[in-house]
């Protein structure tokens, strides 16, 4: 099961190296924070081919990231890793850049201009509420 995301890159950390049974690997984990109201940060990992995708992304820069979501066990403790298994840039001022997601919620109605606004004579803006 994949998931995907539109997020900013905060920080890439160290990239690490190994040598496995099936050979060489490359691995790196980087911060990224959501675009909604109130954003999160979210550690991601990186293996092999979007580490490669990484270099290509500085920081401050939005990106939409595929990942998968894996937990293990190992001494009667559970693990969890957010893998990216794809990360690619998004244009500057594509409609997911420049909206912040909104959980759901409907935006509210913008507010139409006062057909009054203007009219008391001498251009002045005066507020004439009692309060």
């Amino acid at each position: 099961m994949s998931f995907e995301i539109n997020c900013k890159l905060i920080q890439s950390l160290p990239v690490q190296t190994g040598e496995g049974q099936r050979g060489p690997w490359v691995k790196q984990t980087f911060i990224a924070e959501t675009i909604e109201t109130y954003p999160k940060k979210i550690a991601f990992i990186a293996f092999n081919e979007p580490v490669e995708q990484l270099k290509t992304i500085h920081p401050g820069t939005t990106m939409k990231i595929n990942f998968r979501v894996e937990s293990r066990e190992y001494n009667a403790r559970w693990y969890t890793d957010i893998r990216a298994v794809s990360i690619s840039p998004l244009m500057v001022g594509s409609p997911a850049e420049s909206a912040p997601s909104n959980n759901g919620y409907a935006a509210p109605a913008p507010m139409a201009a006062d057909p009054m606004a203007g009219s008391m004579g001498g251009g002045n803006d005066v507020d004439d509420l009692p309060f």
